[in-house]
């Protein structure tokens, strides 16, 4: 039962999208609990819109007090839990961590983002040393150009090369269908394609992402 952490304290970097793009996919075909513990709740407001996937259900009386027993109720509700965790550091991201099987940073290109995302793996390391139990971690692109990779990306994945940060292959690229997403409060599969454009290509690249996330869950676990 694989807990999913997503977490970057700088806001805009695209987190609570990764996270409902990843429990949408995974929702296709099986239970999923998202533990919506950002204080702007986006992902429980966009539930409440009444067209989440039946297979996906989500809990957002989250605190600091609160945050390990709900991911704890989470764990025994659904095969797979997907926290979304909020803006900022804190002591409910540090707690938030101490649970997770896999945890995913999500990164724009902008130095600030790369920053926080060192920021978060400091964090993990700092969680592995107090539990003794290892956190495996990964960076999600999002909000990348569809045509190309900027330069400042390239600057931005080699500020974290340091950290021995692993890089997903797939990108969460910029695209309208991903913003629409938020708007009519439905998943990508159930979007007006006549209103939004580029539907197809952004179910394929959410579908490469999750598929990408699902194998690195399958790593750690034969590790």
């Amino acid at each position: 039962m694989p807990t999913i952490v997503f977490a970057n304290p700088k806001g805009g970097a695209g987190k609570s999208t990764a996270a409902l793009l990843l429990a949408t996919e995974l929702a296709l075909e099986t239970d999923v609990c998202v533990v919506d513990a950002d204080v702007r709740r986006r992902i429980a407001k966009w539930a409440a819109g009444g067209n989440a996937p039946a297979r996906m259900t989500v809990v957002d009386d989250v605190d600091e007090e609160t945050v390990i027993d709900r991911i704890d109720e989470a764990a025994g509700a659904a095969p797979v839990v997907i926290v979304d965790l909020e803006g900022t550091a804190s002591k409910l991201v540090l707690l938030a961590i101490s649970q997770a099987d896999l945890v995913v940073i999500p990164l724009q290109d902008s130095a600030p983002d790369a920053e926080e995302a060192a920021a978060v793996i400091r964090v993990i390391r700092q969680q592995e040393r107090m539990s003794g139990r290892k956190v495996p971690y990964v960076v999600v692109r999002t909000r990348t150009p569809a045509a190309y990779r900027s330069r400042l990306m390239t600057y931005v994945l080699a500020q974290l090369q340091p950290t021995g940060a692993r890089i997903l292959e797939t990108e969460i690229v910029e695209r309208q269908a991903f913003k629409a997403l938020w708007v009519y409060q439905c998943p990508l599969e159930n979007l007006p394609s006549a209103e939004v454009s580029g539907t197809s290509n952004a179910i394929k690249n959410a579908r490469a992402y999750a598929q990408e996330v699902v194998q690195a869950l399958r790593g750690v676990a034969t590790a």
